[in-house]
């Protein structure tokens, strides 16, 4: 009995925990991103405050980058599956506007594309891509607050477990 009444206490310890932790006031950096628009490819205007209040995939690629570009398929049935999910993708093309463009007319995305270009580099870095290596997604709660980075390629896997921490 006195073993179950510490794993009680242990997991309700751990809950106020969790709970005070996704409450903390955003860092600067998350903030900033909070505030920022992207130019899109079709010339409309992508405001990150729009998806505020909703869990958010943001991977920043390039259509120069083998591993971005393999990993977009699986991005585009993420967000296709958004109202199952409720996770909302909004991709950061760290690359020219016309290579985008290009790239788009090719593959035929329904996620929003926002054009970074070399200030998504910077971003990146803010929100803990230390390398500046691409890809690099990084998933927000509902809150505003990262929940998961990842340099390198998404896997199927990894982005189930993502999903899963946020319900």
């Amino acid at each position: 009995m006195l073993s179950t009444a510490a794993v009680a206490g242990l997991a309700g310890a751990g809950v106020a925990w969790w709970q005070s932790k996704a409450t903390q006031p955003l860092t600067p950096e998350v903030d900033a991103f909070w505030r920022m628009q992207f130019d899109q490819p079709d010339g409309a205007t992508l405001n990150m405050q729009g998806f505020q209040g909703q869990a958010l995939l943001v991977n920043f690629w390039a259509t120069w980058c083998p591993p971005c570009v393999e990993e977009i398929p699986l991005l585009e049935s993420i967000w296709r599956e958004k109202s199952v999910n409720r996770l909302q993708v909004v991709g950061l093309a760290v690359d020219q506007p016309s290579s985008v463009r290009k790239f788009l007319e090719k593959n035929q995305l329904t996620f929003p594309i926002g054009l970074a270009g070399l200030k998504g580099t910077a971003l990146a870095r803010s929100l803990g891509n230390s390398v500046s290596a691409l890809p690099f997604s990084v998933l927000f709660d509902s809150k505003g607050q990262i929940r998961a980075q990842k340099m390198g390629k998404l896997e199927a896997n990894e982005l189930s477990v993502w999903i899963q921490s946020l319900k």
